[in-house]
């Protein structure tokens, strides 16, 4: 392939793992973070340079709780942005938040905590790992057992949309071993 060939495959392989990383059965592994809460303070930015200094959560799930400083957890639910936009009264304080809306927003995603909480308190949430992206031409990346052949026999369907047909024994590895992940 010539050097621009390589960019353009590159930029669409990349894209693909990219679009990837919104399905639940392509996300390999769940991260967990931590995150000190501000008395009094119901919403935060998450996201590489914001308030939370974390890679943007694509999807925020289960489990996340409070954790206070005698090291006691307390489940917090995560809600929908309707059962969210239902609470009247967003700022009034309370010892332990029960729910957190995930706004994905982007460049910065948004967590509002409802209610807000007392001093002392550290969220910890579950997101969804974003697939590993590609840095140059043969660069190695490390991913579970299934994933390159996915990832291969998906490109090249991928690739092939609209310039070349792809052949059944193609297509059906490609969509096998996606399922199989």
């Amino acid at each position: 392939l010539s050097s621009n060939e390589q960019t353009a495959y590159l930029a669409d392989l990349n894209a693909m793992l990219d679009s990837g990383s919104l399905e639940r059965l392509m996300v390999y592994r769940l991260r967990q973070d931590s995150l000190a809460l501000t008395s009094s303070t119901g919403s935060y930015s998450v996201g590489l340079g914001a308030t939370f200094n974390i890679p943007r959560p694509i999807k925020i799930v289960d489990p996340c709780f409070i954790r206070d400083s005698s090291g006691y957890d307390t489940p917090v639910t995560i809600v929908n942005p309707e059962n969210y936009g239902r609470i009247v009264s967003k700022t009034i304080d309370g010892s332990y938040p029960r729910y957190l809306f995930y706004d994905a927003s982007f460049p910065y995603g948004t967590i509002y905590l409802y209610p807000e909480p007392d001093s002392g308190l550290t969220l910890y949430i579950s997101s969804w790992v974003q697939l590993t992206q590609f840095g140059a031409i043969g660069e190695t990346v490390s991913l579970p057992p299934g994933y390159q052949r996915a990832i291969e026999f998906n490109f090249a369907v991928e690739v092939a949309g609209g310039l070349i047909s792809v052949s059944p024994e193609v297509a059906k590895i490609a969509k096998e071993s996606k399922a199989a992940i």
